[in-house]
């Protein structure tokens, strides 16, 4: 019987119109706009001024704190200005502006197709690289990876698990990668697993993608300690204490940090990012996005620099269609809908879907019928009707009692609701209410 996670989930149209197409390098834009805020933690600190020349792969910015990461230039050209622009969660935010001017590379990096197997380098020489690197979680939550890799000493990691399930409708480009690059994921697996002290690795797959798997676990074979683990298709199966849960049934504690399980989670396109600082001195500037919707012409995954518009890669893929009513950065389950296409691509961004104005239209709102399906879905055992009407109240000492810090912000509870209820939308609100509570008193301390 495949394995999953055990508490909640749904089951959302599939819609992987762009499984099997195969990657291909976006146009370069004529500027790019690359976001100094690009993870979680605190906005990176820029090393560039208006009138510098950068390469593609010139560190543009460096870490403002421990939980952090650095910046790269994805073009070369001349650094324009340093201003703000409207980013994905519809908020102005620091930028760095570059005009660009031909395609010239750091000498630095290794731009050959050779698959570099052996590494040489200590755990430290290995964060460090990771560090330097600028890498974060490219599943889409950004957590700085050297981070990760550097656990607290009260925690000891005994496995590296391997997010490649991919879960969100619509998107496809963690498949496309696997089945392009799955030697030089399997490298960067044993890199993940050295640099952490441990010997043994999961990659954990959802069976609607049996290519990957067969592929995958044939590559995984010449590596010692790498095993593949097929699941049942079930969302959200990406999220980290969920694939936890549904590889090596732990259950991390409210409050706790995954590591606490004894397991360190990253994601596929990751790993693969991890393989090409380490192994090829590659800074993480560009990434595999999924560009799709129903009604676009040319569903596609595209290897993109960071700082490119989304308009040119729907222009790309055959143009706007005349029936879009939304365009969602991410999934359509956890993503957020863009203000404009000038919005540049960051290093998060793991797809573009464009929605139909049919699909993008809400539901009448009805008043709550207490079928109670919101708290059979919930993957964290929450009360999501509840902690939507507290929310929506005011009462955010009342929601922090109730745990709305663990939500993961999934939409199963609001993608269930019969009464079209915007739970997500409430109970974000109310997250972001507490943790401004939350950051508030310990600042008094």
């Amino acid at each position: 019987m495949l394995k999953t996670f055990s508490i909640g989930g749904v089951h959302p149209h599939e819609d992987k119109l762009s499984a099997h197409q195969p990657i291909q390098q976006a146009a370069i834009p004529a500027k790019a706009v690359i976001l100094l805020g690009q993870h979680i933690g605190v906005p990176a600190k820029p090393l560039v001024a208006k009138g510098d020349r950068v390469k593609v792969g010139t560190k543009i910015a460096e870490p403002g704190g421990f939980v952090s990461a650095a910046i790269h230039s994805s073009v070369s050209g001349k650094v324009a200005k340093i201003d703000s622009i409207i980013d994905a969660s519809g908020y102005a935010k620091p930028a760095v502006f570059i005009d660009v001017e031909g395609d010239e590379w750091e000498d630095s990096i290794d731009r050959t197709d050779t698959v570099v197997r052996d590494c040489e380098l200590s755990c430290d020489e290995i964060v460090k690289k990771i560090l330097d690197a600028g890498i974060v979680g490219l599943g889409g939550a950004c957590f700085p990876t050297q981070v990760k890799l550097c656990p607290p000493p009260t925690a000891k990691a005994e496995c590296v698990i391997i997010n490649a399930v991919e879960c969100e409708p619509y998107l496809t480009a963690d498949h496309q990668l696997m089945l392009e690059h799955a030697e030089e994921i399997m490298v960067g697996i044993t890199i993940l697993m050295k640099a952490v002290k441990v010997n043994k690795a999961y990659i954990g797959i959802e069976n609607n993608k049996p290519d990957a798997i067969q592929l995958m676990t044939r590559v995984a074979a010449g590596y010692a300690g790498i095993e593949v683990v097929p699941l049942q298709v079930k969302y959200p199966q990406g999220g980290e204490k969920q694939l936890i849960d549904a590889i090596i049934r732990r259950q991390v504690a409210a409050g706790a940090l995954p590591i606490t399980t004894g397991a360190v989670v990253q994601n596929v396109g990751t790993t693969f990012a991890v393989y090409q600082a380490v192994q090829k001195n590659k800074p993480l500037f560009e990434r595999v996005v999924t560009v799709t919707g129903k009604s676009l012409p040319k569903p596609s995954n595209l290897l993109v620099r960071i700082g490119t518009p989304v308009g040119l890669l729907i222009e790309a893929c055959g143009g706007l269609p005349q029936d879009t009513g939304k365009i969602i950065s991410g999934g359509p389950m956890m993503g957020k809908a863009l203000a404009n296409t000038d919005v540049p691509v960051v290093k998060g961004t793991s797809g573009i879907v464009v929605v139909d104005a049919r699909e993008a239209r809400r539901g009448t709102v009805q008043p709550c019928i207490r079928c109670a399906k919101c708290v059979a879905v919930c993957p964290m055992g929450l009360e999501p009707y509840l902690l939507a009407t507290v929310s929506a109240h005011g009462d955010f000492e009342k929601v922090e009692k109730e745990d709305i810090m663990s939500c993961i912000e999934c939409g199963s509870c609001q993608f269930t609701c019969p009464s079209n209820r915007p739970l997500l939308d409430f109970i974000r609100m109310g997250k972001n209410k507490v943790g401004g509570m939350i950051r508030a008193r310990q600042a008094k301390k």
